[in-house]
């Protein structure tokens, strides 16, 4: 299991001769899961991402969060793996996550991380954190149902369940980001 301090970069091992290094981008596809077992309780991340015929996984645990900040730590996680002016396919399970950084993002940064009733945004740290992530990279945000049958989204989701069990028995450290 991955933790913040070992997350790898995606591309970490690039050569002068490929894509990320010469220009010219190709698009890495990411499932990203979160996981919480109870609301608020412990909880896991997950990301599997697949770019030119390589493929790699990574996941973190909180051992007190909620699902919509695993969601979103999820996807953080797997935007900061990537270089600067990378491109990206994310594809979530999470509604919240989708409609949030396409949709309701501009109307909270528009009131000061206000919801339109006036309520402050929950989650707004991770919130900001991923709205600077993915403006620096070119992303492009795709929703499927969760628990469909999609392969990625089953091996984000097993990865983030997982990260849960690995840190309730003491074989992952904490990811601090996911805390409430």
């Amino acid at each position: 299991m991955a933790s913040l301090d070992d997350t790898p970069s995606l591309f970490s091992n690039l050569e002068a001769d490929e894509p990320e290094a010469s220009g010219c981008l190709s698009t890495t596809i990411i499932h990203t899961d979160g996981a919480c077992s109870g609301n608020p309780g412990p909880g896991g991340w997950g990301y599997v991402w697949e770019r030119d015929g390589l493929a790699g996984q990574a996941a973190g645990f909180s051992p007190r969060t909620t699902n919509n900040r695993m969601e979103l730590l999820a996807a953080i996680r797997a935007l900061e793996s990537l270089p600067r002016g990378s491109q990206a396919e994310v594809i979530t399970d999470s509604a919240y996550v989708k409609n949030g950084i396409t949709e309701w993002i501009h109307g909270w940064k528009r009131r000061n991380w206000r919801k339109s009733g006036g309520g402050a945004v929950l989650n707004a740290d991770l919130w900001k954190r991923l709205d600077a992530l993915a403006a620096q990279r070119s992303v492009e945000w795709r929703w499927i149902k969760g628990h469909a049958g999609h392969p990625g989204n089953e091996a984000a989701d097993a990865l983030a369940r997982r990260a849960i069990s690995d840190g309730l028995n003491g074989l992952a450290d904490a990811d601090p980001e996911g805390a409430l």
